[in-house]
């Protein structure tokens, strides 16, 4: 069976691809929106924190026998901390800066981050096995679905929903965006700002770290896994809306799929279609499909 000329079983597995490429989009934008929208800071080393997150598995498994369960809870706490030790020591100094300072810092600090890695595990890249629980798959039919992917697609859902969920209907959310519009009346009220801030930054890099730890045993972890992947991300936060967190989440598997679906219909464009996209959208709506004209 074809469709357009092309067996159907090619479609639905770049449909497939399209998906967990969605995945991490949506995952890495969602936490990119989280730390803009309630932060006002452009964190560009996003992608080196996805690349920490997934060498940090990797090194846990080769070196202290530590698999792939714990390790999806474990990495992302560590990074997390990491991230928030970012922002006590660094971004909190320049919060009151234009934003471009606080894009310059956290593009140098992605270099550090990167230099350190590429120095010590070289660029080639190391593999990272599917847990066993995970293996294999289910023939549907139409096609072949492993369970590894169907199982990254699922969580990456759960996880974009739990988290909009708590920016937009929970108590603690709203004290998250009522602090980005007025501080001084959020503190009066005996929050502490500050520290809910650090909590904001070290959850949305905890977030790269977990799709970072997803990702390793679908690509080989090295330490440029995350440079031309923020790339992608950052358009999709743009085409979403620049702090947009429902924007972030349908733009990132929205995207993913138009861009597996490319690779099918016109391989040639694959590469661009999504800054096509973007560049359509900001003529069209330059505060983003999701964003709001301030």
């Amino acid at each position: 069976m074809t469709v357009f000329g092309i067996p159907i079983q090619a479609l639905f597995s770049q449909l497939l691809v399209g998906l967990i490429n969605g995945s991490f989009y949506a995952l890495l934008s969602l936490g990119l929106a989280i730390i803009f929208g309630l932060l006002n800071v452009i964190n560009f080393c996003h992608g080196a924190l996805y690349m920490l997150g997934a060498l940090l598995a990797w090194l846990m498994l080769e070196h202290l026998g530590i698999g792939y369960w714990p390790a999806l809870l474990i990495s992302p706490v560590v990074v997390g901390l990491f991230g928030a030790l970012i922002e006590r020591t660094m971004i909190k100094r320049i919060a009151s800066l234009d934003p471009l300072y606080g894009l310059l810092l956290t593009f140098g600090l992605a270099l550090v981050i990167q230099g350190v890695a590429r120095n010590y595990f070289g660029v080639s890249g190391e593999p990272y096995d599917v847990p066993e629980l995970l293996t294999g798959g289910r023939n549907l039919g139409f096609m072949f679905l492993p369970n590894y992917r169907a199982w990254v697609v699922l969580v990456s859902v759960m996880l974009c929903a739990l988290s909009w969920f708590i920016t937009e209907r929970t108590r603690m959310g709203s004290y998250l965006r009522a602090a980005t519009e007025n501080p001084l009346l959020v503190q009066a009220f005996g929050i502490n700002v500050p520290r809910l801030i650090t909590i904001t930054y070290g959850l949305g890099v905890a977030l790269a770290a977990l799709a970072g730890v997803m990702a390793a045993p679908i690509y080989r972890v090295n330490p440029l896994m995350g440079t031309d992947l923020i790339i992608v991300v950052f358009a999709v936060v743009v085409i979403g809306g620049m702090g947009s967190i429902l924007g972030s989440i349908v733009t990132g598997f929205g995207l993913g799929v138009i861009e597996g679906l490319t690779k099918v219909f016109y391989p040639e464009a694959s590469n661009t279609v999504v800054f096509v996209i973007m560049a359509i959208v900001l003529l069209v709506k330059p505060a983003g499909l999701f964003g709001r004209t301030t």
